[in-house]
């Protein structure tokens, strides 16, 4: 049995040696012909996850065709922008059977589609699933204590991709709710931008706890509109992520939080984080579709105004501080009962 990882960053290396830890053969897939040089020349990911030897049983390829021949598991954890052009090259290439399961936390910004939507559009017909969860990949790679989610209405494959990824310093929990797995997985990194602006302003811990709490919230009002199932967000998939990302420096959500409260333009921060934040894409679709259904989000346009449009930083949170107080939970209420997504 044999697994592909398509996409070499931090997170499909961490996902890679992990399989290929567990004794499965494991391709790991790349675009760039030098980074996969430079791979097999030092056997790390120097790019992405630098100071982290390749597993022996990881096979490095630029060769998408050969990385999909024998597998019967793929993961594809490229960035969200990608990640139709990369569903649309796999769907090319994939054997009947094959199970998908994306690890990309984040939309499609035109389309408000995420990921696992996008493989059901673009590979065969299937069984697709999705892996989330506070999964920060430098962490893992050093064998810290960590859990994750994969969910699928499938639960064969569920439980494979527990056989293949579970190791004592590494949980996988299932869930057959794959809407509200990603959804949390997606909108979190909004708000972990937002705890990087707070830490960076050293607004105190009071006011981080209120932003994370806020945060869920807003997440969870956000799933009920889109006919999600809020308790999701209960979970590691939804509270376990939001946490871990708004808490960690090892988050690049956070660090451009940081970064950009600490004077530098969004461009600016961008650069210096040299790694995609998917939260500035997220941020975007987000503030696009909750316009459309007029739907409150206080923290999420706050955030929007301040690095899309512009807006001063300090007189937003003057803003946000003495707007109209509200209910403290102010979500599922009356439809405990009600058939979600």
């Amino acid at each position: 049995m044999t697994v592909a990882v398509v996409g070499a960053g931090n997170f499909g290396t961490v996902i890679a040696n992990i399989v290929a830890s567990n004794g499965f053969e494991t391709y790991l897939w790349m675009r760039d012909e030098d980074q996969l040089a430079d791979m097999d020349a030092h056997k790390e990911n120097r790019r992405y996850l630098p100071g982290h030897a390749i597993h022996e049983r990881v096979v490095p390829t630029t060769d998408i065709s050969l990385a999909l021949a024998k597998c019967d598991l793929v993961f594809v954890t490229v960035p969200s922008a990608s990640f139709r052009d990369v569903a649309t090259l796999i769907g090319q290439h994939i054997q009947l059977g094959t199970y998908a399961v994306s690890a990309t936390k984040g939309v499609e910004h035109n389309s408000f589609k995420l990921m696992s939507e996008i493989l059901a559009e673009e590979l065969p017909p299937g069984v697709i699933g999705v892996l989330s969860g506070p999964n920060l990949a430098e962490e893992i790679a050093h064998g810290k204590f960590a859990g994750t989610v994969i969910a699928s209405p499938d639960p064969q494959l569920r439980l494979i991709v527990q056989q293949r990824l579970s190791t004592s310093t590494f949980r996988v929990y299932s869930s057959p709710d794959v809407y509200g797995v990603e959804l949390g997985g997606a909108l979190k990194n909004v708000y972990a931008i937002i705890c990087g602006i707070a830490t960076a302003l050293d607004v105190g811990q009071n006011a981080v706890s209120l932003v994370i709490t806020r945060s869920l919230i807003e997440m969870s009002r956000f799933a009920q509109a889109m006919e999600g199932n809020p308790y999701t967000f209960l979970g590691l998939a939804g509270v376990g992520d939001l946490v871990a990302t708004c808490t960690s420096p090892h988050s690049r959500n956070f660090q451009l939080g940081y970064q950009f409260a600490s004077g530098l333009s969004l461009d600016e921060a961008m650069n210096k984080l040299g790694k995609l934040a998917e939260g500035v894409n997220t941020l975007k679709a987000v503030y696009a579709y909750k316009q459309r259904i007029q739907l409150y989000m206080p923290l999420a346009d706050a955030l929007y105004r301040v690095l899309v449009l512009g807006e001063d930083l300090k007189e937003t949170i003057f803003e946000l501080m003495t707007g109209e107080q509200k209910d403290d939970v102010d979500v599922v209420g009356s439809r405990l009962t009600t058939e979600f997504r």
